[in-house]
């Protein structure tokens, strides 16, 4: 169903206040590697949502332990031919200045040679980054094991992976690596496969240029023989939805308004990578920039990623962005390699990244986690305000599974899609695209990830209240049953939902959020009202404990497009009718600072 955005009203504000998050770390990375010479570290807080219902339960007892797996970039690269569906070994490593380099030049000449693994000027134990190597790492331990039948310097430790077994690592090696983390598990990923169906679109060099370019190339499949009436009407009506975009989007200057007013309902995937750069603001309106635009962008992305993770930077030059001199640099245990990475940010990244979306195959590829490390690191060091939290992984997989079906002739990529058998030309875009378009989202909401993070804070207070104008009901008994709305909504604030609805679903919830003014922070609030309510009459015939293990694990599995437009359209409804309300100003205790629009 089509639904057009309300018309604007008089906007309130209201004094609110609220205690500070649970789940911020007050303490800053650099004050604890001082204290760490003096006495022992101090029990470290995770930095945001939580993922389970015990975290959710015990803010006190979230914490992150040095013997988690630390796994820092490894910049392999392979150049492969344009098709996707053939066997590829497993990529050449690369030193971060020729990687970066052909990477500036790979619009040009996508299929370029790689040079010869012997040109390498680093030690062939260490990666790019001074770092030990997987492929070192593993002979250490085979010999390790040869040598001795048991672990020299205590226990060892073992990771998995996708059922798959990590070898054990000496005491030794941690020993001589202690820099990075205490211990540091050998990852496992999936071997590279032949395509499920999955083929690299023959033009993917002009999509690379201009993304216009991929609206002609939007072919429609035939109506099956038999069709019923009621399917050929579906079909006609997405032909006709896609050439009104495609008549918006070939504009030499595209309408904005016109884009929003279509989008609310939803983008078809044909161009919805193209409609999301423009309502997020990278790319621009005007045809005769847009070129020149994605050049200079995709540019400074590659060129702040060679400032981050430069082998040889040191202090200051491995930072990017004003503010960061001098923070994180980590000097070298062998060979006065400089690691320059700020190793409180990136340790919580390599924590969170390999347990981001577990169950889709296309994040169980090293290549698909080397890039959100990448994308993760330089944003956070280049926002030293609020730095990386855990839970804005999730926010960038959107983006990135969007983009990347761009180029594929299949746009459904969870499955069957391994991107280091792409031209790296087209993973260079996907990464450089995904990076902007999440900075320009969390632009809008920074203050959710700032010290104290006030704007979750006061979506949390403002969803409280919406709650008892809507179910008042509902919000007595949650009351009754000593609900805290902050043990339940902190993490549909901070992840925007993500953890309770798919990737497939959030995509479709972007599009009107995209749609939208202040879709991710306004119209988000009227979103997880809706969503609250949805489940009224479960929640009020139970218990405090089985309300929190209810709201922790929500029956979404099984949610269709069709059920998220349903949410959508109800959040809807409740905006219509709250928003710019001056009846929802609660006298009492619950009175807090802060401005908040409903």
């Amino acid at each position: 169903m089509n639904f057009t955005k309300p018309s604007p009203q008089e906007m309130v504000q209201v004094d609110r206040s609220e205690t500070a998050s649970p789940f911020w770390r007050t303490s800053s990375a650099n004050s604890q590697r001082e204290n760490s010479t003096k006495a022992a570290p101090p029990e470290r807080k995770v930095v945001g949502a939580s993922y389970s219902h015990a975290d959710a339960l015990k803010f006190d007892n979230l914490s992150i332990s040095n013997s988690r797996p630390h796994t820092p970039p490894n910049f392999s690269r392979h150049r492969s031919s344009p098709s996707v569906t053939t066997h590829t070994p497993p990529p050449t490593r690369r030193t971060p200045n020729s990687y970066i380099s052909d990477s500036s030049n790979a619009w040009n000449a996508p299929d370029e040679e790689e040079s010869e693994e012997g040109d390498l000027g680093y030690d062939e134990d260490e990666d790019e980054f001074g770092l030990p190597s997987i492929a070192s790492m593993r002979r250490k331990g085979k010999r390790a094991s040869a040598r001795k039948g048991h672990d020299p310097g205590g226990a060892q430790q073992q990771s998995t992976r996708n059922g798959l077994s990590a070898p054990n690592l000496p005491a030794a090696w941690m020993m001589d690596h202690g820099d990075v983390a205490d211990s540091r598990a050998i990852p496992s990923y999936p071997l590279p496969k032949k395509m499920e169906g999955k083929t690299l679109r023959p033009q993917y060099k002009d999509i690379l240029r201009d993304p216009a370019n991929s609206l002609h190339l939007i072919s429609h499949p035939p109506v099956p023989a038999g069709a019923s009436a009621k399917e050929l009407e579906a079909h006609s009506a997405r032909i006709t939805r896609i050439n009104k975009f495609k008549k918006i989007l070939q504009a030499s200057t595209i309408s904005l308004p016109d884009l929003r007013d279509s989008a609310w309902s939803g983008l078809p995937s044909e161009v919805r990578a193209m409609s999301w750069q423009i309502l997020l603001g990278y790319l621009p309106t005007s045809s005769d920039r847009r070129v020149a635009t994605l050049e200079r962008k995709r540019k400074e992305y590659q060129d702040a990623v060679r400032q981050a993770f430069d082998k040889g930077s040191m202090g200051s030059t491995g930072a990017v962005g004003a503010g960061m001199a001098g923070k994180g640099s980590a000097p070298s245990t062998k060979g006065g390699t400089g690691r320059g990475l700020d190793q409180a940010i990136w340790h919580q990244i390599s924590i969170d990244v390999p347990r981001t979306n577990p169950h889709l195959e296309l994040y169980s590829y090293e290549r698909t986690q080397r890039s959100l490390e990448k994308i993760l690191y330089v944003w956070a060091i280049r926002h030293p305000a609020s730095g990386y939290v855990q839970g804005i992984n999730d926010l960038v997989t959107p983006f990135w599974q969007v983009f990347l079906g761009q180029y594929i002739t299949d746009p459904d990529v969870e499955f069957g899609m391994d991107p280091s058998q792409l031209p790296p030309a087209v993973i260079d875009a996907v990464e450089a695209d995904s990076f902007w378009c999440l900075t320009k989202l969390l632009d809008g909401i920074q203050d959710n990830y700032i010290h104290a993070q006030p704007g979750i804070q006061r979506q949390v207070s403002a969803l409280r209240d919406l709650t008892a104008r809507i179910d008042g009901a509902l919000a007595k008994h949650l009351e009754s049953e000593s609900v805290e709305f902050i043990q339940f909504s902190f993490r549909w604030m901070n992840c925007l939902l993500m953890r309770e609805v798919s990737v497939k679903n959030t995509i479709r919830m972007w599009d009107t959020y995209l749609a939208e003014d202040q879709g991710f922070t306004a119209f988000h609030l009227y979103v997880c009202a809706a969503f609250l309510v949805k489940w009224s009459d479960r929640l009020q015939r139970m218990d405090f404990q089985e309300i929190m293990m209810f709201l922790q694990s929500l029956p979404t599995r099984n949610w269709t497009e069709k059920d998220v437009e349903l949410l959508l359209s109800e959040a809807f409804i409740w905006q219509s009718l709250f928003k710019g309300s001056k009846a929802h100003v609660r006298q009492g205790s619950n009175v807090f600072t802060g401005a908040v629009n409903l």
